[in-house]
């Protein structure tokens, strides 16, 4: 009994190794992106959760454009396999998914193939939910979900 305990600590352990994720947010008064730091994947949705989106949007309404430097984005990357996903808020109800990763990439008609360590594609036009779904395939490194979702 005791060593299958210790081999389910030892699993879990390689687990939350993998799953080791930073996260930045883009405040859009701010010129420089605020680093958060190392955050435990429980912690991810309840992070976008609190950001107020809303709050947000509705003074860069009345803000003079020299005041703004992005649009509210909450960007998290798991820092082991280099995955990621950053979310912007655009206007009610409108979200931009961006999804990173690293992929081989063709070159002069198919060619050369060459290592795109931040290959990025994204989505326009998504939800609150849409947003939140594509952090949960982030965090469970559910990346068909996200390659189906972001091409």
């Amino acid at each position: 009994m005791i060593k299958n305990s210790r081999y389910a600590d030892l699993v879990q352990n390689e687990k939350n190794k993998i799953m080791n994720f930073r996260a930045s947010f883009c405040d859009p008064f701010k010129p420089d992106v605020i680093e958060i730091g190392t955050i435990e994947k429980e912690k991810i949705i309840e992070t976008f959760e609190k950001i107020p989106w809303n709050g947000l949007l509705k003074k860069m309404e009345t803000a003079e454009e020299s005041e703004i430097y992005y649009s509210p984005s909450l960007e998290v990357e798991n820092k082991e396999n280099k995955n990621g996903i950053l979310v912007s808020f655009v206007g009610i109800g409108e979200w931009y998914i961006f999804f990173k990763r690293p992929k081989m990439v063709k070159k002069l008609f198919g060619l050369i193939e060459k290592m795109n360590e931040n290959y990025t594609t994204e989505i326009r036009g998504q939800t609150e939910k849409d947003a939140k779904d594509c952090f949960k395939a982030l965090i469970n490194n559910d990346l068909n979900f996200l390659e189906e979702k972001i091409k």
